[in-house]
């Protein structure tokens, strides 16, 4: 069962890509529900800079607002932390 944290934040993808050891996990998207030749068939959406993702409490990044699920950026570094902060005010 997916786990809601107590605190998510939602930023723009193009504003995550700056930190400069950014790695996305883009197989861990979202699955889209999409008609393709006349069927619904559900396909992992990609991202783009327009999309929003989640930072967690934890400081990981989903694709959702469940902090344990569709995890997209995971490589949790005092960088990333002070990023968060100094960038981000998260």
């Amino acid at each position: 069962m997916a786990t809601m944290g107590k605190y998510c934040k939602a930023y723009l993808i193009k504003t995550l890509r700056q930190f400069e050891q950014w790695r996305e996990n883009s197989e861990n998207t979202r699955v889209e529900k999409q008609q393709i030749d006349g069927k619904e068939v559900e396909v992992k959406r990609e991202l783009t800079d327009d999309d929003f993702l989640y930072l967690q409490e934890n400081y990981v990044v989903t694709d959702g607002i469940f902090k344990d699920e569709n995890i997209i950026f995971d490589n949790v570094t005092s960088e990333w932390k002070e990023f968060c902060y100094k960038t981000l005010g998260f």
